[in-house]
C-alpha cells in the first residue's frame, strides 16, 4: 500500500452494474488501497484519466447509496457481487461507510449477494449479513507465510484475520466461502502452504471453495516482475515461464489442483472446491 493514496471524492452514474462474474457487481469505490501485486483489475487504468499506480488512488463513490435506491426499484433480482474491482473493506471504508449503507438496500430489496474482502473490517457489518438469508462472504487468502504476505498484499489484513472473519460469520449461520489465489510459482503454491490453508478451512467449516492460479492479465506481470526483481530475482525467469509458456502453465495448473485435492482428502473436506482455469 502506497504512504500515500491519491483520494478523490466522485459521483457514479451507475452502481449496479452487469456483468459475466454474477449477475450484477457492485463497486463502491473505483482503485484499492490494499495494492496487491497481483491484482487483475489494473485493466481498470485503461478507463480512468488516473497516472498514478494502480493501488496509489481510490476514487470514492459518494452518491453510491441514493444511486443504488433508484436502481434497484428497478432492476431484476438478480445476485450482486460486492465487489468485483475493487475491495469493499478496504480501509476507506471505515470512514465512509459506503459498502454497508449499499448492503442495507440490497437486503432491504431482497438481493441474493455474494462478497468477496481480503479485509477483517467486513466483521463490523456481519449483524447485517446473518440478516440475508441469500447472502455468502467470502475471504480471498494466498499465503500463511506473514512475512511474504505483506510483500504481495501490502495493505490486507493479515491471512489469520481473514480465517477469523469467516469464523466468526460461520458461527453466526452466515454461508462461507473463500478464494484460495493466485498463487505464485516457488512462494505460495507449495504443498504446505496449500495444506494449511486447506486444513484451516476445513476446521472452519467453509461452504466451498475457489481456487485459482496466477493470470497473465494487461499489467499483472510487469507489476510482479518488479517485485521478483528486488527481493526473489531467482524466481523472475521461472515465473515467467508458468505465465506464457503453455506447457509449463499446463503443468503448474495440474500441480494446483492435485495439492488441493490431496489436503482436501487429508484433512477431511466436504464442501464443492471450483477450479477456475
Amino acid at each position: 500500500m502506497a504512504d500515500s493514496i491519491q483520494l478523490k471524492e466522485i459521483e457514479a452514474k451507475s452502481i449496479l452494474n452487469r456483468s459475466g462474474i454474477s449477475d450484477f457487481t457492485l463497486n463502491c469505490y473505483l482503485g484499492c488501497q490494499h495494492g496487491c501485486r497481483y491484482c487483475y483489475a489494473r485493466f481498470m487504468l485503461r478507463f480512468s484519466p488516473h497516472q498514478e499506480e494502480w493501488g496509489n488512488f481510490v476514487d470514492v463513490k459518494i452518491n453510491a447509496p441514493s444511486l443504488l435506491e433508484r436502481q434497484a426499484k428497478r432492476a431484476p433480482k438478480g445476485r450482486v457481487f460486492v465487489s468485483s474491482v475493487c475491495d469493499p473493506y478496504q480501509p476507506l471504508e471505515s470512514r465512509y461507510g459506503l459498502t454497508r449503507s449499499c448492503l442495507e438496500i440490497l437486503l432491504r430489496y431482497g438481493y441474493p449477494i455474494t462478497i468477496l474482502t481480503k479485509s477483517a473490517l467486513a466483521a463490523r457489518d456481519l449483524d447485517l449479513m446473518e440478516k440475508g438469508a441469500e447472502l455468502e462472504l467470502g475471504v480471498t487468502v494466498t499465503t500463511a507465510d506473514e512475512k511474504l504476505r505483506p510483500l504481495i498484499e501490502p495493505g490486507a489484513s493479515p491471512t489469520a484475520d481473514r480465517l477469523s472473519l469467516l469464523e466468526e460469520a460461520k458461527a453466526r449461520g452466515i454461508k462461507i466461502y473463500a478464494f484460495l489465489g493466485p498463487f505464485l510459482p516457488g512462494l505460495s503454491d507449495t504443498t504446505e502452504n496449500l495444506s494449511f490453508l486447506v486444513r484451516k478451512l476445513a476446521q472452519i467449516g467453509a461452504d466451498y471453495l475457489y481456487a485459482d492460479v496466477l493470470n497473465p492479465r494487461p499489467q499483472v506481470w510487469s507489476s510482479l516482475k518488479g517485485l521478483l526483481g528486488e527481493r526473489f530475482p531467482e524466481l523472475v525467469e521461472s515465473t515467467r515461464q508458468v505465465l506464457y509458456h503453455g506447457r509449463r502453465r499446463v503443468l503448474h495448473q495440474q500441480a494446483i489442483r492435485s495439492r488441493i485435492l490431496e489436503a482436501a482428502r487429508r484433512y477431511g473436506y466436504q464442501g464443492e472446491i471450483h477450479f477456475c482455469f
